[in-house]
């Protein structure tokens, strides 16, 4: 077994452990008992979480940058955040100044695992969703107002999740990159 298949499983386990105790809130005014009894309880199904996520999801080499993630998840809610307050008053305004459509976006992820954290991630900002590929593997994206840089922040966003994932494009995508087409 690898080293980072014993960190992955470290890592997991202490997340799975951290969140049993925020779901099962122990009382600490309780019998020293009953919160040992918990955190016995807490610490096998951990255990049972980590295995069972690590058989589902085996561990890859490479390293996550906690650096990237926190600008990622920064990135994520500020764009969330500023998006939604731009769009409130241009979708029930009294005069509709929106322009719906399509956006094809060409994503230098492989499909996978990445790809579909990418679709969500970019899907959490009011006024995109990403609803399928098409025939050249290009996500597509149902936006409110095609009139805005959209392609522009999903670049940014596709980048920052390479450097928070440690990875690099595909040597396929090498190629200049176009800019993403939009179609009403």
């Amino acid at each position: 077994m690898g080293r980072y298949v014993i960190r992955s499983a470290v890592l997991r386990w202490a997340g799975f452990l951290l969140f049993w105790l925020l779901l099962a809130a122990p009382d600490l005014g309780a019998p020293v008992i009953d919160i040992l009894v918990d955190l016995l309880v807490g610490l096998m199904a951990a255990a049972v979480a980590a295995w069972t996520s690590l058989r589902l999801l085996p561990p890859t080499p490479g390293s996550l940058r906690y650096g990237a993630l926190l600008r990622l998840a920064a990135r994520v809610l500020r764009n969330s955040v500023v998006s939604g307050f731009s769009l409130l008053p241009r979708v029930f305004g009294p005069r509709l100044s929106i322009a719906p459509g399509y956006l094809s976006y060409p994503v230098r992820l492989a499909p996978g695992p990445a790809r579909a954290v990418f679709g969500a991630l970019t899907s959490v900002v009011p006024g995109t969703l990403s609803v399928g590929t098409d025939r050249d593997g290009a996500l597509i994206y149902h936006c409110l107002d095609v009139s805005q840089p959209v392609a522009e922040d999903l670049a940014i966003d596709e980048t920052l999740l390479i450097e928070t994932l440690g990875n690099k494009p595909e040597a396929r995508d090498a190629v200049p990159r176009r800019k993403g087409e939009a179609r009403a």
